[in-house]
């Protein structure tokens, strides 16, 4: 089934089953002004983020398409820069130049593949997924709501959802529902449960109870394993030049990170009732 279709139905129903829990417990829907930066944080986030980045790993591996979502940290530091004109310190120029060499590194073995145009969209849409969650991130930052962040990734998840799945059908891409094979359908069900809900709690949660740099590990870990697995179950290319780049990459997240949580540059949402 066409990636952005599965995209709109995962984030339809997780959205739908987060709004319906916290309406249940009765929460109002936001009012006036307040749907502006759900709006914009629906499409930046989940429209963008989630819709391209699996849009992309439909033509790049998909250790690969993490790899390059592991690099947000460091368009966080150029975004930044750009946006606050506030100068990177010696620390983030460093993790700044390993980032991006590490990436290097690891598109060494896909150069051949670069000359192949379904190859290149797959590293476009995977970049602009990569900025796109950057630029949510810059957002929510600068304009924290004063609304339960759960309700509020609900929201944005139902919202863009119902986009995803409206763009398909417009386009005829999207094919019939009664088509979708009870392999997808527990794909899907498992990307509902375990990555939309399950996932984006913790996550949240840990933001609210942890360290933000104990919650920020999560960057480090997910391409590791996302390498790890499309090596082991879906016959994806592991060799040592992606394991080095792999393993460089991360350390030059890992120092620009300390150089952002130093500055205070990442988001803490305010503690939301439950």
């Amino acid at each position: 089934m066409p990636a952005l279709q599965m995209a709109g139905i995962r984030q339809v129903w997780a959205g739908i089953m987060y709004v319906v829990f916290f309406i249940a417990r009765g929460y109002a829907l936001p009012r006036g002004r307040q749907w502006l930066p759900i709006l914009l944080l629906a499409f930046l986030n989940f429209i963008l983020a989630n819709g391209l980045s699996s849009w992309g790993v439909k033509y790049i591996s998909a250790g690969l398409g993490s790899i390059i979502g592991a690099s947000f940290p460091l368009w966080l530091v150029i975004l930044t820069f750009l946006r606050y004109r506030e100068k990177p310190t010696v620390q983030s120029w460093f993790g700044l130049l390993l980032g991006f060499g590490g990436i290097c590194i690891v598109f060494y073995n896909h150069l051949g593949e670069l000359l192949n145009g379904d190859f290149r969209f797959g590293v476009i849409l995977s970049l602009l997924a990569a900025l796109s969650w950057t630029a949510g991130t810059l957002y929510t930052k600068e304009h924290a709501l004063h609304f339960n962040p759960y309700f509020g990734i609900g929201l944005q998840m139902l919202i863009s959802g119902i986009v995803l799945t409206s763009i398909t059908a417009a386009t005829g891409s999207a094919i019939p529902l009664q088509e979708i094979t009870l392999y997808s359908w527990l794909n899907i069900t498992y990307l509902v449960f375990l990555s939309s809900v399950l996932a984006f709690i913790a996550y949240l949660y840990a933001l609210q109870n942890l360290p933000t740099s104990m919650v920020s590990v999560y960057a480090y870990v997910n391409p590791v394993i996302a390498v790890l697995i499309g090596g082991l179950f879906f016959g994806e290319k592991l060799t040592p030049t992606i394991i080095a780049g792999a393993l460089v990459t991360i350390t030059g997240v890992y120092l620009v990170n300390a150089a952002l949580r130093a500055k205070n540059i990442f988001f803490r949402p305010s503690r939301g009732r439950m």
